[in-house]
């Protein structure tokens, strides 16, 4: 089971390829949830307000990734198909590529559609910063204020990132930490006793 991942660390500037008078832009975000991705075709379609498909793929995960793929009423399989499969030749995870067409008049057919969507994915993430990452565990815990400071020297001896928390009488605190370091993690916090926690998924 793998506990690296390749993806892109930031947005790329938009790739433009044109075929026929109509224009195909590239553009890869970063994805880490499914619900990040209606912002983001938003702000597309703000931006390409003359456009006529918003075409996209997107996966999430690594050992078990989701995944969906967008014709935006496209041909079946000439848009969404070609943007994933450049998502998988870069073999990339956590992300999504969106596809803008503004329509130049003549039609291209679906061998056309398919070498413009594909170029454009292509384009976009060839210019993009590609990184490779450690997976991320995720944790709830709950303890009483009085141990505060000793749930914070675990987390951060296995160098963990607080990533939430609510100190009241009855604390509460969301953190991450790499997966290589969960089992320790894991175990000191039982044999400690001094809270109680639980592992959650990292995506939704």
């Amino acid at each position: 089971m793998s506990q690296y991942f390749k993806t892109i660390s930031e947005p790329n500037e938009a790739y433009l390829y044109k075929e026929k008078k109509s224009k195909f832009y590239g553009h890869a975000f970063p994805l880490s949830s499914k619900e990040a991705l209606v912002e983001k075709i938003n702000l597309l379609k703000e931006r390409y307000s003359n456009a006529n498909h918003f075409c996209y793929a997107w996966q999430i995960g690594v050992n078990e990734p989701i995944f969906k793929l967008n014709d935006d009423g496209e041909p079946n399989n000439t848009a969404g198909a070609p943007i994933y499969g450049q998502i998988q030749s870069f073999e990339l995870t956590n992300i999504v590529i969106v596809v803008v067409r503004v329509f130049g008049g003549v039609k291209l057919g679906p061998g056309g559609l398919v070498t413009a969507y594909k170029a454009a994915a292509k384009g976009a993430l060839e210019q993009a910063k590609i990184i490779t990452t450690e997976i991320k565990d995720h944790y709830t815990l709950e303890f009483p204020y009085s141990k505060m400071h000793s749930v914070i020297r675990i987390v951060q001896s296995e160098k963990g990132t607080i990533l939430e928390q609510v100190i009241e009488n009855n604390c509460k605190m969301k953190i991450s930490l790499s997966q290589s370091k969960s089992k320790s993690f894991e175990e000191k916090v039982a044999e400690s006793r001094i809270c109680h926690f639980k592992k959650i998924a990292d995506i939704d």
